[in-house]
């Protein structure tokens, strides 16, 4: 059905958007307010808090509720933030509308699988991975550009859309029965775990993050020690790098119909290691914003990939199998957080970087083989129904 990827695509648009949304708004909140500014950064942290602290639980509990109400839940919670008439009110919306996030947009991956046959998984995730990635590029900008009307006009408007869509979804967005067992939620991340192949995909999907956060965190730095980019330029280098991902997410799936999902991800990662050993020796940004560009192409295209992998461990608790996605990826990004800037400053220009990147994607790619995943999709499985897992 068309109608999953194209409300899939909105409803991670709306997430990733109203994610990137305050952040450039912060000086005109703060005088809209009357706040200090030294409190300004709790309108960002309140979403991301609000996202974390719920983040663990998300997954068991919605898997118990039927997943089209919450994402209806969370398109409310989006609207609210556009009536908050005081700072404290804008941090209590942002919290909620973080909280609705993580238990929201986890549920578009855990919905997919239930919804459509398992040959066409990869391509309608695909979708809301274009949702993901057009928003890290227009969101800011967006913000920005309504900001200069009022800085109520942003959420207004953003608010108005997730109307649009909560109307949408509660409409034609097929119901999405529970799938949940009625066990504590220790023992839902258990029992998941203790699936086949389950530990391997999630070490290999934490250790594909690590490196590819590893980059996507110091490059900026890079860019203007190494090539004396401004903050514009900078803005612009990453808007190519950005535009890559988004390409990688709309053609992936005609490139894994045609070479196959294994086949796929084992170039994918081989051309990883081979971008990232070339990356140190650019002479200019240009080349390093083209290798930086293809590199997060191959992350466009593997992503649902990844995601499919995932979800097909099981089929009761995908949404805890989102929530845990989630929780790995926030992990990967903290860890290269950590040991990405010693590697920065103790190596010339972006090597030790590429050398983090090269070892976290030949693990990753280690650990996705160990698990079955490089495997040609047996044909049974891809006519098989759509209550059943996928084949990694």
């Amino acid at each position: 059905m068309k109608r999953i990827p194209v409300l899939s695509f909105a409803v991670m648009f709306l997430v990733a958007t109203d994610t990137f949304l305050v952040a450039p708004l912060l000086p005109d909140l703060t005088r809209r307010f009357g706040n200090s500014p030294r409190i300004a950064g709790w309108m960002v942290s309140a979403y991301a808090i609000g996202y974390c602290l719920t983040a663990v639980f998300s997954g068991p509990i919605s898997d118990r509720f039927n997943r089209r109400n919450v994402f209806i839940a969370f398109c409310v919670a989006t609207f609210a933030c556009g009536l908050a008439w005081s700072f404290p009110a804008m941090l209590a919306l942002r919290f909620a509308t973080g909280v609705a996030a993580a238990v929201g947009s986890p549920q578009i991956w855990a919905a997919i699988p239930q919804l459509v046959a398992p040959s066409r998984v990869v391509a309608t995730m695909a979708a809301p991975t274009a949702g993901l990635t057009i928003a890290q590029l227009a969101g800011v900008p967006v913000g920005s550009f309504l900001a200069a009307v009022s800085t109520s006009t942003p959420f207004f408007v953003v608010g108005a859309v997730a109307a649009l869509v909560a109307i949408a979804v509660g409409i034609w967005f097929p119901s999405v029965p529970p799938t949940g067992h009625s066990g504590g939620i220790i023992a839902q991340y258990a029992g998941l775990l203790r699936t086949p192949h389950a530990p391997t995909r999630f070490a290999a999907y934490l250790v594909f993050q690590l490196g590819n956060f590893a980059v996507l965190s110091f490059a900026a730095t890079w860019f203007a020690r190494g090539f004396g980019l401004s903050v514009s330029g900078i803005g612009v280098a990453m808007i190519v790098l950005g535009a890559g991902n988004t390409l990688g997410a709309v053609v992936g799936p005609r490139i894994v119909r045609r070479v196959g999902q294994g086949r796929t991800l084992a170039v994918a990662m081989a051309c990883y290691l081979v971008g990232y050993l070339a990356l140190p020796f650019s002479a200019g940004i240009v080349a390093a914003a083209t290798i930086l560009s293809g590199t997060f192409f191959l992350g466009g295209t593997i992503f649902p990939v990844f995601m499919g992998l995932l979800q097909s461990l099981t089929t009761t608790a995908r949404g805890t199998v989102s929530a845990l996605a989630n929780m790995f990826m926030y992990l990967g990004s903290t860890i290269a957080g950590i040991i990405g800037g010693p590697l920065l400053a103790a190596l010339p220009g972006f090597w030790g970087i590429s050398l983090l990147a090269m070892v976290a994607m030949a693990a990753s790619l280690g650990l996705w083989a160990a698990s079955g995943s490089l495997r040609r999709m047996p044909a049974s499985a891809a006519r098989g129904s759509r209550t059943e897992p996928a084949t990694g």
